[in-house]
């Protein structure tokens, strides 16, 4: 038969969930920053084709 296991502590539940949080904050603001990079041109990490370089 089941047995419940114990309950998680607000503590704990709040640090899981402010971790996580983070971790997506900081993914949010990389690819912001690649984006940014990307447009302006001087993203060094891979090549873009732009339009106006492909029809010239």
């Amino acid at each position: 038969m089941a047995v419940p296991k114990k309950k998680t502590s607000k503590s704990k539940a709040k640090s899981r969930k402010a971790t996580w949080k983070r971790k997506a904050w900081v993914q949010s603001k990389l690819a912001l920053s690649l984006a940014k990079s990307t447009l302006s041109g001087k993203s060094n990490s891979f090549i873009v084709q732009r339009e106006e370089e492909v029809s010239n």
